[in-house]
């Protein structure tokens, strides 16, 4: 999760068991969208935002061929919290890391 995420949208993910680390948690709130992304990618975990800037710098490295782990974006006012939360437990359920790897999924689903 990125620094923008609701936390809200964290502890209800955990409480259905979804593994989530977010970037307060890896002491990686104060830098850059560039670097978490690398952070993200470097732990092998898709990153999950409702940051336009973080988007696109995904969609900048999409282009330009920079790999990164994968990118889930929620835009903040068109997806509901609850909505983050069921959409990002199927991912989590059903997915695994490089079924998204250079990808950007886009909530909801």
């Amino acid at each position: 999760m990125d620094h923008n995420v609701p936390r809200a949208v964290t502890t209800g993910l955990r409480l259905r068991g979804v593994d989530v680390l977010t970037a307060y948690e890896d002491g990686t709130s104060e830098i850059d969208d560039s670097e978490l992304l690398d952070r993200s990618t470097e732990l092998e975990r898709v990153l999950f935002t409702r940051d336009d800037d973080l988007l696109s710098e995904a969609v900048y490295r999409q282009r330009s061929g920079k790999g990164f782990c994968g990118v889930v974006y929620g835009h903040q006012k068109r997806v509901s919290i609850g909505a983050c939360i069921n959409d990002l437990e199927m991912i989590a359920m059903i997915g695994k890391p490089e079924d998204l790897k250079n990808q950007i999924l886009y909530l909801p689903l």
